[in-house]
């Protein structure tokens, strides 16, 4: 038996059910990039959740910064609840994003995270904002 097949394919309905969700959770760059360059963006919000040095250095366009650590009740009064705040860190090892939804989530928020952070961002040619645009770091 191959390694591939070792352990048996999920029933059809099962993995329906397990990629589905999570796509409620995440967020492609690729179709964020095309809402962005559509002005579609009337259903969400990016949030960079790193520190406010990072977001300096290098940010999505239109993204709003609050370090995950600064979530709370305070920092998110007056956010719209009707729309779906989409967290991003630095990259898929940075879990400052995570942290970011779930602080968010508790809130009361809809959150998903944005696959592959900042840095598969930039590795797809998007375009970002900042002051030192070289390079980013978790700075979490």
């Amino acid at each position: 038996m191959t390694n591939t097949l070792r352990f048996p394919a999920a029933d059809p309905a099962d993995a329906a059910a397990f990629f589905a969700a999570e796509l409620a959770f995440e967020a492609d760059p690729d179709d964020v990039v095309r809402d962005l360059e559509a002005g579609d963006t009337a259903g969400f919000r990016l949030v960079e959740t790193r520190s406010r040095e990072a977001f300096d250095r290098a940010h999505i366009p239109g993204a709003l910064n609050l370090p995950h650590w600064e979530v709370d009740e305070a920092t998110t009064a007056g956010w719209d609840r009707d729309l779906v705040y989409v967290c991003y860190c630095e990259s898929s090892v940075c879990n400052a994003a995570t942290k970011g939804a779930l602080a968010l989530s508790r809130l009361g928020f809809r959150v998903k995270r944005l696959a592959g952070g900042i840095t598969t961002w930039r590795a797809a040619g998007y375009p970002v904002e900042g002051t030192g645009l070289p390079g980013a770091s978790c700075a979490c």
